[in-house]
């Protein structure tokens, strides 16, 4: 290799150095946090306490990542990712949260000399401000190292509620585990527990408490990641954690309110927010697989993509069926192809979306971006593209009168292998109205 070529690949190694070395750092502090937060919920709950606060706490964890998980199915977020904001939430949010709140609350008693008004002070007015701060921190780092997993509102959400719901567990945990342990002390039945009321309240009725707060935060920054003025870029998230507070202090108090402000609280104010934000997931899922749609069909039309995949793209069974599909003929790994296939081809439908949205000079390296996924869709394409346009097919998403081969009664199969890769080359294609074209590398496909 020439040796003039050398120091242009060390400078391509410095970012990436730099990245695992952030990585590293962050999976270290993650499991110190971790360990730490365990063994002071240990302390305080006891050993039996601690384990059975553990597989009570375990139990609405996989309904609430799978709800999450499933709004953000239209572009499925790296699994590493979502596993840092759990962890995040779980171990330094919590540990955070717990050091804080209790430093809070003896100050409180000693300046006040009333350890009952410093136990309520601290649950409505320091709680909400230390664990929607601690939790927001991870959407933060996101926003910050990983601007381009922040598309829109969608991201937010999902990332907000990964988060929110590691640190509910670890929460849980403390208090699942606590009630365990004055149960055994008075030596209550498990109906008439302590342990199987804070279940009901925690884990049947309000799972979904911690991450409806957090969501507000989520929110903030995904509609950051589309403001174009850096007063709104600050803004927004800033106020949906005001929000997620308010949220937050409101249900707190609700146990201050009386014997019946729990249950207003709770269904006057969560349970109509909640649906409200259900709805919104809904919408929001719904307009991201519309605008996966949209541009996926132009990149058809330019022949990158067989008419055929884009209605297999955007419907989620046909999803499914493709890498099923996959898999009965290739093994896994073409399993896998499919799925890195599809993935890929909603990462560039939403960055030409966004594009589109904020012209070129919000993302200057939208070309090298694009380049790389088209490149990276063409190596899978012959894996993938027959199992799409078959699902396709099979889930009748295509006209009957539609041919996906252009071939009379041809059905698309493993056989299909696209002809030779022409290397792209820029192209200008429509942009935004407001902003004109966006510089695409974008060109027909093989002819």
């Amino acid at each position: 290799m020439p040796r003039a070529t050398r120091p242009s690949r060390l400078l391509h190694r410095v970012p990436r150095t730099a990245g695992a070395v952030r990585t590293y750092a962050l999976v270290a502090l993650l499991g110190v946090c971790g360990i730490a937060i365990l063994e002071l919920v240990r302390e305080q709950t006891g050993t039996p306490g601690f384990f059975v606060g553990l597989g009570l706490a375990l139990l609405p964890v996989a309904p609430l990542m799978a709800a999450f998980r499933w709004v953000g199915r239209a572009s499925p977020h790296p699994w590493a990712q979502l596993a840092f904001c759990f962890g995040w939430g779980a171990c330094a949010a919590a540990l955070i949260a717990i050091l804080a709140n209790s430093f809070a609350t003896q100050w409180i008693a000693a300046a006040t000399a009333d350890p009952s008004d410093a136990d309520q002070l601290g649950s409505v007015a320091i709680a909400p401000v230390v664990e929607e701060s601690a939790k927001a921190a991870a959407l933060l780092l996101v926003f910050l190292f990983r601007r381009r997993q922040f598309s829109g509102p969608s991201d937010g959400f999902v990332m907000a509620g990964f988060t929110a719901t590691g640190f509910a567990f670890t929460e849980n945990i403390l208090y699942l585990g606590n009630a365990f342990d004055e149960d055994v002390a008075n030596g209550t039945g498990v109906l008439n527990s302590v342990t199987a009321a804070t279940f009901f309240v925690r884990g049947i009725m309000s799972p979904f408490a911690h991450p409806l707060f957090t969501v507000a935060t989520g929110l903030g920054f995904g509609a950051a990641a589309l403001a174009v003025r850096r007063t709104s870029r600050t803004g927004l998230p800033l106020l949906g954690l005001a929000s997620a507070m308010g949220l937050h202090a409101l249900w707190n108090s609700s146990s201050d309110l009386g014997e019946s402000g729990f249950y207003v609280v709770y269904g006057c104010v969560m349970v109509p927010v909640f649906v409200l934000l259900a709805c919104l997931a809904v919408w929001i899922r719904r307009r991201r697989l519309r605008a996966v749609a949209g541009e996926l069909a132009v990149y058809a039309a330019a022949g990158w993509l067989s008419p055929a995949e884009v209605p297999a793209l955007v419907s989620m069974p046909a999803r499914s069926l493709a890498r099923a599909l996959a898999r009965s003929t290739g093994g896994r790994p073409a399993g896998r192809a499919v799925a890195l296939y599809e993935a890929d081809a909603a990462s560039l439908a939403l960055l030409r979306h966004r594009a589109r949205g904020g012209g070129p000079d919000r993302d200057p390296d939208f070309a090298r971006r694009e380049r790389e996924l088209l490149r990276r869709l063409w190596l899978r394409r012959a894996t993938a593209g027959p199992a799409l346009s078959r699902a396709a097919v099979l889930e009748e998403l295509l006209p009957p009168c539609f041919d996906p081969l252009g071939v009379p009664g041809r059905v698309p199969g493993p056989s299909l292998v696209p002809g030779p890769v022409l290397v792209p080359g820029p192209v200008l294609v429509p942009g935004p109205r407001r902003s004109g074209p966006v510089p695409s590398a974008m060109t027909a496909g093989p002819p």
